[in-house]
């Protein structure tokens, strides 16, 4: 039996500018231990990645409901600023998510993403270093921490593309306790 059968993992791109590995590799990991796997992006149209993937995502963001899902996932990339920083759908999905004891991840820029939405208050987390992306971990009370991957109880962050492989692998074991 596969330790992640049965369960739902949702991940989150932006719709132009998503790092490629940053959903390739956890997305495989926790496909292959089991898990159905869907994308969320702003729009169903075509989303592209800064490394020239192009996913066709399987809903809107404003359209997933936490409930429907085991994990809740941000993926990073260059747009992450613009496209899910100050997506107020996304941060009520991960709230959503964190608040019914749903495991919540974000790689690269994506940690900060958590830290805007509300769900870092106190947890150790990792994110993509910039001095944004640390003045939003900061102000959304996120005790950041400077390693490639990060768990604390349900959130798993990790710091970027090379992290993106044990980003998945954390995600796996994560979803798999609960």
């Amino acid at each position: 039996m596969k330790p992640l059968a049965g369960k739902k993992v949702l991940f989150v791109i932006c719709q132009e500018n998503f790092r490629d590995e940053e959903l390739a590799h956890p997305r495989e990991e926790v496909a292959s231990a089991g898990a159905s796997v869907s994308v969320a992006a702003r729009e169903k149209a075509p989303a592209k990645g800064m490394l020239g993937a192009v996913e066709h995502p399987d809903l809107r963001i404003r359209d997933a409901k936490a409930a429907d899902y085991d994990a809740v996932v941000a993926v990073g990339g260059r747009g992450t600023p613009e496209h899910l920083w100050n997506d107020g759908d996304l941060h009520k999905l991960l709230r959503d998510a964190k608040a019914a004891g749903k495991v919540v991840g974000g790689i690269c820029l994506s940690g900060a993403t958590l830290a805007i939405a509300g769900v870092l208050k106190g947890i150790e987390a990792t994110c993509y270093e910039t001095e944004e992306s640390r003045k939003e971990m900061q102000k959304g009370g996120a005790v950041f921490v400077r390693k490639p991957v990060a768990v604390s109880g349900n959130v798993v962050t990790a710091n970027g593309p090379p992290a993106a492989r044990e980003f998945g692998k954390a995600l796996v074991s994560t979803i798999s306790r609960g």
